[in-house]
């Protein structure tokens, strides 16, 4: 059951040398804070129709460096954008908060509580951007300049959010997305564009590329979630294969990893399961907080 919440204020932390935005809610009630950080392309905002069901907590959505409304160029190491989240924390106060991640967003919390210790007090990491470790051996670049990740040939400008809605809407894997999910995507989704006419996306083709670019660029984390001394849950998808971007990407040892690790496996769920049913993701949420 969801409760309607007032609009987030947006704040703007400053944080290695870029303004992070924050999506904030803040609460009456006396529930520990949430704190969201998405998957990469997409933006804080695709949280609202799980946020909205959590009335009593204060909740934080992260437009994570590149994203939103958080304007930054492209990625080479994703422990900036824990550095990011974690200088977010510093300036806001929070502690003891359950931190809930998706993809990406959830690989960055959980080398935040590994280098930033009471800051979140349990972890919910859905399908977490986490390898095995021989993905992260050397070896050759996964994408290069003249071989880019295919999302630089995203369809980047857009005259309406309604028009990207509609482009959208029957594609795979957006065809699978709640609709609240789906129309906050787009409708967050969007900055005015450079040229003065239109929109195009707050994700440029060529940030998203590079993240993926650099998906092995913090090979540590798997030595980081060994120090992650809080209770972790990794929800995991089916796993297909990882050239899908509905295929679970998380090592399926992960939970063993952690000190205080539990497994959740959903076959019956993709990598988008927190878009696809933002209920069922809350309800996970609720029962982890307990």
């Amino acid at each position: 059951m969801s409760t309607l919440r007032p609009a987030p204020v947006t704040h703007l932390y400053p944080a290695n040398g870029i303004d992070l935005a924050v999506h904030e809610w803040p609460s009456s009630g006396s529930g520990v804070p949430l704190v969201f950080a998405h998957a990469t392309g997409f933006h804080g905002r695709v949280f609202d129709a799980i946020i909205e069901r959590f009335p009593d907590h204060p909740a934080y959505a992260i437009d994570l460096r590149g994203h939103g409304q958080s304007r930054a160029g492209p990625i080479d190491d994703w422990r900036l954008v824990s550095s990011d989240v974690a200088e977010f924390l510093a300036q806001s106060g929070i502690s003891g908060a359950v931190g809930i991640g998706h993809s990406m967003g959830a690989h960055t919390l959980l080398q935040v509580a590994a280098d930033k210790p009471g800051r979140f007090s349990r972890l919910v990491l859905f399908d977490p951007v986490i390898l095995a470790p021989e993905f992260y051996a050397p070896g050759q670049p996964l994408y290069t300049a003249e071989n880019p990740h295919p999302a630089i040939r995203r369809k980047r400008d857009f005259p309406s959010a309604e028009a990207m809605i509609e482009r959208f809407a029957s594609r795979d894997p957006y065809n699978l997305f709640d609709a609240k999910v789906f129309a906050d995507y787009c409708r967050h989704g969007l900055v005015p564009a450079r040229s003065g006419e239109g929109l195009e996306l707050a994700c440029a083709p060529e940030v998203e590329a590079s993240v993926y670019a650099s998906s092995r660029s913090n090979g540590a984390v798997l030595e980081a979630a060994k120090r992650v001394d809080i209770p972790v849950l990794v929800v995991r998808a089916q796993m297909t294969d990882l050239n899908d971007f509905k295929s679970s990407p998380t090592w399926p040892e992960l939970a063993n990893v952690l000190p205080k690790g539990t497994d959740l496996y959903r076959p019956d769920m993709t990598h988008f399961h927190p878009f696809q049913d933002p209920a069922d993701a809350a309800r996970i949420i609720g029962e982890w907080i307990g």
